[in-house]
């Protein structure tokens, strides 16, 4: 695991990435990231992955 200084969190109610060490509480973000735009890029990413695993699934349905 990283360590904290260099863990990026996606806080939810400040709707920014934040390191770490931020007041904001665990349940309020999203993380750990490995860097400050790789939380900025949060939701890219899960809808990059979330596309891919619709096409596994459509695929292994046999929905193609």
């Amino acid at each position: 695991m990283s360590s904290p200084d260099t863990e990026w969190y996606w806080c939810l109610d400040h709707e920014a990435a934040e390191p770490a060490t931020t007041s904001c509480p665990p349940s309020h973000r999203w993380g750990p990231y490995p860097s400050r735009e790789a939380a900025e890029h949060w939701r890219e990413h899960a809808e990059q992955r979330n596309d891919a695993w619709d096409a596994a699934d459509e695929a292994w349905d046999g929905d193609e």
